[in-house]
């Protein structure tokens, strides 16, 4: 999918996987694209589907969740496309974590204790739960990778206050526990995850997607405990096995590594995977939808209609 042309379009951002464009001053329009990036690298062929499995995704958590915190989402009006509140973002990312998997295990296994200013248990394995939840926030880096970084650390910089820290942190813990309990339904562990937040005048709003399996990690419920008793791998809903692939293949985003090449077969096989991916968390059967640019744009401007 190119750029589309959407009118009073005041500024255009194209992320690694996402198209936003603010129209106006208040409302955000969030294209999903097909593209699929991981090692902080775009792959060079698209994903079909992709888009649209997790647009529709977050915004039926989205919508599972409004109970919890006020969030940006007003419409879908077309399959991979959001249209939503514009807020002034909080430069960290609410990394919340319910087992030691990981980024957590990479530093747990060097012998660390503690990670983003969390101390953490001794003796604990791969995958295990944590006796609760933690948080472990990171920076939002314009380029390259985000920076771990602890509570006390957000707050003596002035990144977030106090007293909006404490509200990010409550609504992380209330969020996680939703979506634990959704998941759970589906015969999965939401094992982490992460959320972002923003604002509108003083009131606190969920931003962007929650709960995909691009900014979350499952694992299946069934055999969870037996395959930890033994020391086996346990079987992730998640992009994992792309980077799987990748590491495979010798890339790893490194320099001077080349991406491996994307059979048609292949690539037909991560679609497959996504889709499996949208009916095991949401629990309904997916109906593709391939819609030209200008059937998008189209429902896209009729929404925007509306709600300006």
């Amino acid at each position: 999918m190119s750029n589309l042309t959407i009118s009073n379009t005041t500024a255009y951002y194209k992320g690694k996987v996402r198209d936003v464009y603010s129209i106006g001053q208040n409302l955000l329009v969030m294209v999903a694209s097909n593209r699929i990036s991981a090692f902080d690298v775009i792959l060079p062929k698209p994903i079909p589907y992709k888009g649209q499995v997790l647009n529709q995704i977050a915004a039926h958590m989205l919508q599972a969740t409004a109970d919890i915190c006020p969030n940006w989402l007003l419409d879908v009006p077309a399959p991979n496309v959001s249209i939503g509140k514009r807020c002034v973002p909080f430069r960290v990312e609410m990394v919340v974590r319910g087992n030691l998997t990981g980024h957590a295990w990479r530093t747990y296994n060097s012998g660390l204790r503690t990670l983003c200013g969390v101390a953490l248990p001794e003796g604990m394995k791969e995958n295990d739960y944590f006796p609760s939840p933690i948080i472990t926030p990171s920076t939002k880096a314009e380029a390259g990778h985000d920076e771990d970084i602890s509570r006390e650390d957000i707050i003596a910089q002035g990144i977030v206050n106090a007293e909006d820290y404490a509200v990010l942190e409550q609504y992380t813990l209330a969020l996680f526990e939703r979506g634990k309990a959704i998941a759970a339904k589906q015969g999965l562990i939401l094992v982490d995850t992460k959320y972002e937040f923003g604002k509108i005048g003083d009131t606190i709003y969920l931003m962007d997607e929650i709960h995909t399996p691009d900014s979350s990690r499952y694992f299946y419920a069934d055999g969870f405990e037996e395959r930890q008793a033994a020391g086996e791998k346990q079987q992730q809903l998640s992009k994992e096995f792309v980077r799987e692939w990748l590491i495979a293949n010798n890339f790893m985003g490194k320099e001077g590594q080349t991406v491996p090449e994307m059979t048609d077969e292949w690539i037909d096989t991560i679609s497959q995977r996504y889709i499996t991916l949208y009916e095991k968390v949401v629990g309904e059967k997916f109906v593709p939808q391939a819609w030209s640019d200008e059937a998008t744009v189209e429902a896209i401007e009729a929404s925007l209609a509306k709600l300006q």
